[in-house]
């Protein structure tokens, strides 16, 4: 009898684990990625006013129904990790940190994906981890299909490289721009992309190199020089001032990328085309030699942050003469 027992119990026993293991979630064919949503400039600070908008996707690669847990508050599903290029880990976020050593109810949905199909969300990086200053760092992800409370359980994402800039008031230089009529300190005003162009030529025409500078995104338009950029992503914070502070130097005696400081006699907006975000805007100009008139197509590519627009690149091409 006592040998009977002991047999049924170790029966149930291997069935209730075969059981067991059938019903535990096999994620090794889960995949994550993620890219970045609506890519734009990143600055350091707020992350209402300059999110990282981060694109997360789960697809299932199996044959089989993938299942797992997702919270309503995407904070018990996953981590971000970032590290910069000496390898130091950005910290967490206060408001992170408060929910999770907070005793409350986490409310999630049970997600069903079936063979090939995906599952995507958006979330802000600046939201997870304290972003002050200006750098190369490297995001990952974690994703926790069994919640934060089971962090045994986890899939990693690929990795992305994400550049955050100096903040525009600390970037381009040490000292403000000044009107020189009034010595009163230039503001950059919220108008559109035709109107930054034509005001940053009409400056030039003056010779008034403060307002020609003023709608200018500086940093971009020395990183669009692949020497050059790779020097300043490699440099301090104060390396990368004093090389600002050169460049812009350069441009105004015409040492370097002579297309854009060049003056012409008159010019005239052709096209204007431009989104939320970013835009182009085509230039006739005209320049005024001795023995004839050039004429050349300047398109301005400009962006815009917080309601301004700046002139970040441009290409030059030689249409005739007259």
């Amino acid at each position: 009898m006592k040998r009977i027992t002991i047999a049924i119990i170790t029966v149930f026993f291997i069935f209730a684990h075969s059981i067991f293991a059938q019903t535990q979630a096999d994620y090794s064919k889960a995949n994550v990625s993620i890219k970045f949503y609506d890519r734009t400039m990143y600055y350091p600070g707020n992350s209402e006013e300059n999110p990282v908008y981060i694109h997360i996707t789960i697809r299932n690669n199996s044959t089989q129904t993938l299942r797992f847990m997702l919270a309503d508050d995407r904070m018990f599903s996953l981590d971000f990790r970032a590290f910069n290029v000496k390898n130091a880990q950005l910290p967490q976020t206060e408001g992170l940190l408060r929910k999770r050593t907070t005793n409350q109810m986490v409310y999630f949905r049970e997600i069903s994906l079936q063979p090939d199909e995906e599952y995507s969300f958006i979330e802000n990086l600046k939201n997870y981890l304290t972003i002050e200053e200006p750098s190369i760092y490297y995001v990952e992800l974690s994703f926790y299909p069994e919640l934060y409370k089971n962090k045994s359980i986890e899939i990693k994402s690929n990795r992305l490289s994400l550049e955050v800039h100096p903040s525009p008031s600390a970037s381009s230089s040490t000292y403000l721009p000044l009107e020189s009529s009034t010595g009163s300190v230039l503001q950059r005003e919220e108008i559109s992309p035709d109107k930054v162009v034509e005001q940053t030529i009409i400056a030039r025409q003056r010779s008034l190199w403060d307002q020609f500078f003023l709608y200018m995104d500086l940093e971009q338009m020395l990183k669009n020089d692949p020497s050059r950029g790779r020097k300043y992503n490699l440099a301090s914070a104060d390396e990368r001032a004093q090389m600002l502070r050169q460049y812009r130097a350069d441009l105004s005696q015409s040492r370097i990328d002579t297309n854009i400081v060049a003056i012409p006699s008159n010019f005239y907006i052709e096209t204007t085309t431009y989104s939320q975000t970013e835009g182009t805007v085509t230039v006739i100009e005209y320049f005024n030699y001795s023995t004839y008139l050039e004429k050349k197509r300047y398109t301005y590519y400009v962006r815009q942050r917080d309601g301004i627009w700046q002139i970040y690149d441009y290409t030059v091409d030689n249409i005739g003469t007259e």
